[in-house]
This record gives structure tokens, C-alpha cells and sequence, in this order.
């Protein structure tokens, strides 16, 4: 599977809370713990989220197994998160359910509307309904938001745009 398959992260929701990061893992072997670490504790909602999150984006990303992963994250209750929303629209749009990518990526976008990641999957799939102006303005959007051409969300968009990538 293509790299920028992976661009919603190592698997982290951004909505995870400080600290928590879509782009790269945590260092390995870290033993650093988050200050609220003794308030959340190793069984607390958030924690159970991250791991139900992993376990979904892996079912998707890594095993392209749509159906469980959308199945996964809608088992997490939290449908209106951003980063939840995106990976099922992704799922969906890997599945050729285009109205139902729709409707996740506007609801990522409903919850939050700078998600990068969000609007280049967005421009995706805006280009492969054939509407490639749109699919640009979108790619306009995550320069915006990402202050410049060299994010990975960006790339991924344009990339697709031009056509050197295929997923």
C-alpha cells in the first residue's frame, strides 16, 4: 500500500490531547508519562480510545480490512471526532461508497474545519468524482492551513491531483 495511505498519522488521534501527534509515533522506549498520566490512569476512557483508534487505523491502513475498521471506530463512539471521521471516510471511499465519504469527511469537517488531513482525503476524493477545480481549490485549503507546500497532507493531495500517485 502507498505511503501516504498513512498520512492520518502513526495511528494517534490528533484529538487525543496534548502531546498526542498524527504525524509521527511516540519515541520508542519513551518512559516519559503525561502530567495527567496519574489522573487518567492505564484504564481511563482516553487511553481506551487511543488503543481502539490504533487497532482500527491498522484493520484499515495496514490490513485494508475497510469493513472492520469502519465497524472498529464506530464501536468508539465518537463519530463526530475528526480524526474518527476522516478514517471512515477514507474506509468508505476505498470501498466505492462515495456518498457515504461524504457525509464522514463534512462531518470531520463540521467538528474541524483546519483538519488538513481532512481536506486533502476531501480533494481526493473530490478527483476521483472528476472534479479536479475543486480537488485544487482543497489543496489551496491544506497549504492554508498547514502554512506551506512541504506538509505531508499537502503532497498527498497534490501528488494525487497530478496523477503520480494511485491508491
Amino acid at each position: 500500500m502507498p505511503d501516504f495511505a498513512h498520512a492520518a498519522g502513526a495511528g494517534v488521534p490528533s484529538s487525543a490531547g496534548a502531546g498526542a501527534q498524527t504525524s509521527q509515533p511516540p519515541p520508542s522506549g519513551s518512559n516519559k508519562k503525561s502530567p495527567n498520566a496519574k489522573k487518567r490512569g492505564p484504564n481511563s476512557s482516553l487511553e481506551n480510545f487511543i488503543i481502539g483508534y490504533e487497532a482500527a487505523y491498522a484493520l484499515i491502513y495496514d490490513r485494508g480490512e475497510y469493513e472492520a475498521g469502519i465497524a472498529a471506530l464506530r464501536a468508539l463512539n465518537r463519530d463526530d471526532d475528526p480524526d474518527v471521521a476522516t478514517l471512515i471516510g477514507y474506509a468508505s471511499r476505498k470501498l466505492g461508497r462515495y456518498d457515504d465519504a461524504k457525509v464522514w469527511y463534512d462531518r470531520a469537517l463540521a467538528a474541524d474545519p483546519n483538519h488538513a488531513v481532512t481536506w486533502s482525503y476531501y480533494g481526493m476524493w473530490q478527483a476521483e468524482q472528476g472534479n479536479v477545480l475543486k480537488a485544487k481549490e482543497d489543496l489551496e485549503k491544506v497549504r492554508s492551513i498547514c502554512g506551506n507546500t512541504t506538509c505531508r497532507s499537502y503532497q498527498m493531495l497534490k501528488d494525487a491531483i497530478d496523477g503520480t500517485v494511485t491508491y
